[in-house]
């Protein structure tokens, strides 16, 4: 079908309260909006104020009462646990419901911060729209995350509450949460009243006291003595949740999630930018401690009215490569979206994509990709062995939903390699240069959108509006900064190239090391790669490549380093100055996904450096460092 984009788009330029005003129609309000938007409330203005509404109730209970009780709302998949379980909306509803419960018996009440500290089990959603149903704030930290880094977010949110598990479950190996977390409320000078604790099988913890209680034996209680909690109106412009931004050292910062306009924006993108219905099942392949999870996993599909999978699991490894085909199969998947490093360790494993033959695959019609830039290569490798349109879209722990994106839903554009494609209603992307100016198309410079930022972005930070303007709206005044770096073409595609902080200077010209890293992804050996800026007394910086080899590669890696270096003076350019390219046998990421450049940066410049909270596996920095020491640099 041709696209409606450029008429949804100049729609709400046209009349951006009226655009959201009209999305508004699509969730159940207690109280409408006195106004749709007002500039003076807040730091930027706020959504939909005085509006009063409930998440859980539409996520739920909404679809209970209109006749998709008996659908599946939910669907668990655990290859770690060789674990499956659905869920209808009915059950679902029950389940929260009485959640709910329990918290009000532990005297959680409108407006108290409880934190989600949980691995990837259907207990982590219930506890996430369970507080959404009383009106507690809940903030999800990634199950795992380090007592430190757990202790400085129980102190900024002050929790009544903590709920959690006795473990996550990776391949091979279990990791016990609850010393974790004793160790974390240990540290904190903010002590929570209690902590609700999930058994798992597989580790049973200690458990303390007075403070600590299991979680079941209160569940089952509270159902026996028919105990359930209502949904509590809140304002549309109260904290749903606090998440706090991956990487973060000493004071982190909480992003703020409002009711209302998270609700309005997330529900037009379910089958406007991902083109879904409802009933039909979308997967969101990430975490729930993540932003992706909190979205797209819980409230969106939710919200639309779709069938939503939580996956407990690995793209490789649980068992294989063709983990993803088998859910897909067995799920009857319509939509996709994971991040790109998970389809480069895909493609690592089965360069062929041999797996994907084995199931069927005809309910899957597009795959999304964001989190990390999705090289050319990636994207290819997966239309051409999956045969369905691979989506790239740009967004951000802070705005919640797409910034740029190719809307499936409004009738696809044509895909630009390299490009998410174009800015959504809400977003007014510019480019611009170190005084502020707009650049000519085709320039780089710094990706800013204009304010207001639309419905479900952030409105401030917990508890630091002066903190959230100065490293948000400070530095380009009347714009947020993305803190990404990239261009508009003439067609007005975006280019995401880069974190502003890896644009370097080679001799005087500002280079993109995404840029680079494209080219370098594009060698048929190479399964991932990352490029970054080392410090050079000559030039100010030089470009030093890492790349991963995909499995079978048997050629010498001396050979394919020569190959990658001259693939980049050809596309680039001697400019470039790029002739290092070392082989490794894998990248330092997050939990995430995102690979740590920032920190390879500091190893390769021989600076101190911390290990960041969020890395998967800390033992590659290691490797990174003895990587370097060979060629001869710091490490």
């Amino acid at each position: 079908m041709a696209s409606k984009y450029a008429e949804v788009y100049e729609s709400w330029k046209k009349d951006p309260e009226g655009f959201w005003a009209e999305a508004a129609r699509a969730i159940d309000w207690a109280k409408p909006a006195d106004k749709v938007f007002d500039p003076d409330m807040g730091v930027y203005g706020r959504w939909f104020v005085g509006a009063r509404c409930n998440t859980c109730y539409n996520c739920v209970d909404r679809h209970v009462e209109k006749g998709r009780a008996d659908q599946a709302a939910l669907i668990y998949d655990s290859p770690i646990t060789g674990t499956q379980k659905t869920y209808t909306f009915a059950e679902l509803q029950d389940e929260v419901a009485t959640l709910a419960a329990v918290l009000r018996d532990h005297d959680v009440e409108q407006g108290d911060r409880v934190i989600i500290y949980m691995p990837m089990i259907p207990e982590a959603l219930e506890a996430m729209l369970a507080c959404a149903r009383i009106g507690a704030i809940h903030s999800v930290v990634f199950g795992g995350f380090a007592a430190k880094e757990l202790a400085t977010r129980i102190d900024d949110a002050k929790p009544k509450m903590i709920l959690t598990a006795s473990c996550g479950i990776e391949p091979g190996r279990v990791i016990a949460y609850k010393p974790l977390l004793d160790g974390a409320i240990e540290l904190s000078s903010e002590k929570p009243s209690g902590v609700l604790l999930f058994q798992r099988e597989q580790e049973e913890a200690t458990m303390i006291e007075g403070r600590d209680f299991d979680w079941q034996a209160e569940v089952d209680a509270a159902r026996k003595a028919g105990r359930k909690a209502d949904c509590v109106d809140v304002e549309a412009t109260d904290p749903l949740y606090i998440l706090y931004t991956s990487g973060t050292t000493g004071q982190p910062k909480g992003v703020v999630r409002d009711n209302g306009g998270h609700m309005v924006a997330l529900h037009w993108t379910m089958k406007n930018m991902y083109g879904v219905e409802p009933g039909e099942v979308y997967w969101a392949a990430s975490d729930v401690g993540w932003v992706v999870g909190h979205s797209y996993i819980v409230y969106a599909p939710l919200l639309a009215g779709n069938t939503s999978i939580l996956f407990e699991g690995k793209p490789v490894g649980t068992p294989d490569a063709g983990v993803f085909w088998r859910v897909i199969s067995e799920h009857k998947v319509a939509a996709m979206f994971t991040a790109p490093t998970a389809f480069r360790a895909i493609k690592q494993f089965d360069p062929k994509g041999e797996f994907i033959g084995k199931y069927d695959l005809s309910n899957f019609r597009t795959l999304f990709l964001a989190g990390e830039r999705a090289d050319p290569d990636t994207i290819q490798w997966a239309e051409k062995n999956l045969k369905v349109p691979v989506i790239d879209h740009w967004w951000q722990t802070e705005t919640g939903w797409t910034i740029a994106g190719n809307p499936v839903g409004l009738g696809a554009l044509p895909v630009k390699y390299g490009s998410p494609t174009v800015p959504m209603p809400g977003y007014e992307i510019h480019i611009l240069d170190e005084s502020n100016r707009q650049v000519k198309a085709g320039e780089i410079g710094a990706i800013s959108i204009k304010l207001p930022l639309p419905p479900s972005c952030l409105p401030t930070l917990w508890n630091a509006d002066e903190r959230f303007r100065e490293a948000y709206l400070q530095e380009y005044p009347g714009y947020y900064k993305t803190a990404d770096a990239g261009y508009l073409d003439e067609d007005g595609y975006v280019y995401v190239m880069a974190r502003t902080d890896d644009i370097i200077n080679v001799a005087g010209h500002r280079l993109s090391t995404g840029g680079m890293e494209e080219v370098v992804a594009s060698h048929p050996d190479i399964a991932e790669c990352a490029v970054i800026g080392i410090a050079d007394k000559l030039k100010g910086q030089v470009p030093a490549g890492f790349f991963v080899l995909n499995a079978g590669v048997n050629r010498p890696p001396e050979e394919i380093e020569k190959e990658v270096v001259a693939l980049v003076r050809e596309k680039i350019g001697p400019v470039a100055a790029f002739k290092i390219a070392m082989p490794v046998a894998r990248l330092p990421k997050t939990r995430s996904g995102k690979i740590l450049r920032g920190t390879m940066v500091k190893i390769a410049d021989g600076e101190e450096y911390n290990t960041p909270a969020t890395i998967d596996d800390p033992a590659i920095l290691d490797e990174i460092t003895a990587a370097l020491k060979e060629r001869g640099l710091p490490g």
